[in-house]
């Protein structure tokens, strides 16, 4: 369990809030609307009206002490500069800032964030490596050259993983098979694939992209 502290209750900072609330961890939310944090007082029981560009509000909820500090604010982007940068000089340990285009999450960076979200930016490219290949179901990047996919592999049915042999051919792991019952398993080199059966695998995309278009 972490605790977060979420600044801006717009659609952006409800739903991370709600999901991490969700996941059992300890959310504070924070908006200087007073009918927002209204309208989420049953859902959450840390909430705070203030608006944090103002000197002392940060100050005031020790934002030292939270795992991660949301500034959820897309609309006002001068706001979430000076936040963002009120956020690092007090001491936050890990701040993740919202932004609307790529020349704001480099100024974000250089205020001080250590993350930040393009959501248009991010969604796009998730769905343009999804719909690319039409046996990709989803796909984690892990920095810039490594991903885990998943992929519907119809055409393994009947074969093990060890005649396969991804690993020496492609240079990838098969980390996880899941069934269409939704059930994952960590196969051995024995098993064999069944009808329906995705492959969770792990590698650089260059070598995940020759094998999607193998299968």
């Amino acid at each position: 369990m972490k605790n977060f502290l979420i600044i801006g209750m717009g659609e952006f900072g409800k739903h991370i809030a709600e999901e991490l609330d969700r996941l059992g961890n300890d959310v504070f939310i924070i908006d200087k609307e007073k009918v927002k944090i209204e309208e989420l007082s049953d859902k959450f029981h840390d909430t705070f009206i203030g608006d944090c560009t103002k000197s002392g509000v940060l100050k005031e909820l020790g934002v030292s002490a939270f795992d991660m500090c949301v500034v959820a604010i897309g609309e006002d982007f001068q706001s979430s500069l000076e936040i963002t940068a009120q956020l690092k000089e007090l001491g936050a340990k890990y701040i993740l800032a919202k932004a609307s285009s790529e020349i704001q999450c480099k100024f974000l960076k250089m205020a001080g964030a250590d993350e930040t979200v393009y959501a248009q930016r991010d969604i796009a490219a998730k769905l343009a490596v999804k719909y690319n290949a039409s046996n990709v179901f989803d796909f984690i990047e892990l920095g810039d050259d490594y991903s885990i996919y998943e992929f519907m592999v119809s055409r393994w049915t009947g074969k093990t993983i060890q005649e396969l042999d991804v690993r020496n051919k492609f240079n990838i792991n098969i980390v996880a098979i899941k069934n269409p019952n939704g059930e994952m398993a960590v196969p051995d080199a024995k098993y064999e694939f069944s009808q329906g059966d995705h492959a969770i695998v792990f590698g650089k995309k260059k070598d995940i992209d020759k094998l999607a278009k193998k299968i």
